[in-house]
């Protein structure tokens, strides 16, 4: 019973542990409002923040320097139970930095909304005046030089109403460019907002990732208390537990689309590799292969030998045809004869397929998603379309020193997705440009819409489970 017992207490030490050595990679490592702030308070409360900040960041030295021992030791159970105390303080210092951000961005977005507002007033008192400015002017220019001079008791009035007129042109220019500049300021002050408002959304995503990480830290740290009572010679038995589970993950399947699966281990070399070549986090390259692995029965169901016409390739992608009717009408399909489209895939796919050896005919592809319409004809684990995949060719070429690009080969697949979420956006970092660019990835244009944005969120939470394993992996090594 004891042992059973013991075994038990094994098992969920070594699950909750795989985050012992876990890091938290924040999304929004720290608010440039921070430093521009800091560098020139405006008053009190902003020097209070300001000083709030530093006595945090001194303590963080503090903190980092004592874990950097810590980890220095061998593995105990005092010193595990040290770590996870120094990172449970490291991570609540980085959420009190955060919260400081938070603060100072919010006065912020509180002055630029204000200063859009005014300049919104300002703009419909100058279209008023603009409004009658031109009322009058038309009125003016209903009447001749002839009658004008007729009207007037003398020529004297006469040149009067003329300079009125004169001075009223001159109004209504001066008006346009006023009208003109607010605009102008408007529109810039409403960008600088969105962006205020966008490194808001990312710092506070990141600190709910942190609470989480906490809540996950203090289990650990009561795990480890309750189980500091068995002995130490009995903790490397927890030790070779951990060091079997990261075994066990790195040999698990990584399901891919379209093509064989390859080992987590592998898949995980891969997106390092790429990831620290482009930038793209890690975490969020095997999360958007992850998603497209998952999307059910749409996984290369189109153009097998044997399916119908409905579902072969020029059925289902747009080719030659299509294309230059949109060429013949101006490059656009707006007026053009049906059908139509800005692009012609059966062309790039005939080239790529003959290029790698594979037969058009019946290499399968992604069938169009009837929820969400357009073109299907999607190849590989990464799912690009022909011309999309022929646009990064040279690049995923030239990244990993083949001749021949290959969107079913697992690498050039990981490889073409990472430098696509690059070009997106994604390795700007933080959660809305991590969002958009997956938004984007899926959905293109229309990365807006409810599925484009679901698809976004979806593969945020892919990437955030991938993030502890990763870091758990790390930790063992």
């Amino acid at each position: 019973m004891k042992l059973a017992l013991h075994n038990k207490i094994l098992i969920v030490v070594v699950t909750v542990l795989c985050s012992l050595f876990f890091e938290y990679a924040t999304l929004f490592a720290q608010s440039s409002a921070d430093i521009e702030a800091c560098a020139d308070p405006q008053d009190e409360t902003e020097e209070k923040l300001c000083e709030e900040l530093d006595r945090i960041l001194e303590e963080e030295k503090l903190v980092e320097a004592s874990l950097n021992n810590q980890k220095a030791q061998s593995a105990t159970i005092s010193r595990d139970l040290n770590i996870i105390t120094g990172q449970i303080q490291k991570v609540s210092l980085d959420i009190d930095k955060k919260n400081i951000a938070i603060k100072q961005l919010d006065k912020d977005i509180s002055l630029r909304e204000q200063t859009v507002s005014q300049l919104n007033e300002k703009m419909v008192r100058g279209k008023s005046a603009l409004s009658q400015l031109i009322k009058r002017t038309n009125q003016l220019d209903d009447v001749s030089l002839a009658e004008m001079m007729l009207s007037e008791d003398n020529l004297s009035s006469f040149f009067i109403a003329v300079d009125n007129y004169a001075t009223i042109q001159r109004s209504l220019d001066s008006l346009f460019d006023e009208i003109r500049d607010i605009r102008g300021l408007t529109e810039g002050e409403k960008a600088k907002l969105k962006k205020k408002q966008d490194e808001e959304r990312d710092v506070k995503a990141s600190i709910e990732g942190q609470k989480r990480t906490i809540e996950v830290k203090e289990d650990e740290k009561e795990l480890l208390l309750s189980f500091s009572k068995e002995s130490e010679a009995t903790y490397e038995q927890v030790l070779a537990e951990k060091r079997a589970r990261a075994t066990q993950i790195r040999s698990a399947l990584f399901r891919l689309r379209d093509t064989e699966g390859i080992t987590f281990g592998q898949a995980v070399t891969y997106a390092k590799t790429v990831g620290k070549l482009t930038g793209v986090r890690p975490a969020l390259i095997l999360a958007i292969l992850k998603q497209e692995s998952d999307l059910g029965n749409n996984v290369g169901t189109c153009n097998r030998a044997g399916d119908p016409e409905s579902k072969k390739y020029y059925s289902i992608m747009p080719g030659p045809v299509h294309y230059a009717n949109y060429l013949a009408a101006g490059s656009s399909c707006t007026y053009a004869e049906s059908p139509c489209s800005w692009r012609d895939d059966q062309t790039e796919f005939k080239r790529i397929t003959k290029q790698l050896g594979r037969n058009f005919e019946t290499q399968p592809l992604s069938c169009p998603i009837a929820s969400v319409g357009g073109w299907g004809g999607a190849m590989g684990p990464s799912q690009f379309i022909p011309t999309t995949w022929a646009s990064f060719e040279d690049r995923i070429e030239s990244t990993l020193g083949v001749s021949i690009a290959d969107p079913w080969n697992p690498e050039h697949a990981f490889t073409a997705t990472a430098l696509y979420m690059a070009e997106l956006g994604a390795a700007n970092g933080g959660y809305t440009s991590e969002h958009t660019a997956a938004a984007k990835y899926y959905a293109g244009g229309n990365y807006a819409t409810s599925y484009g944005q679901s698809y976004g969120t979806s593969v945020l939470n892919h990437a955030a489970g991938y993030q502890q394993q990763l870091e758990f992996l790390d930790g063992v090594d």
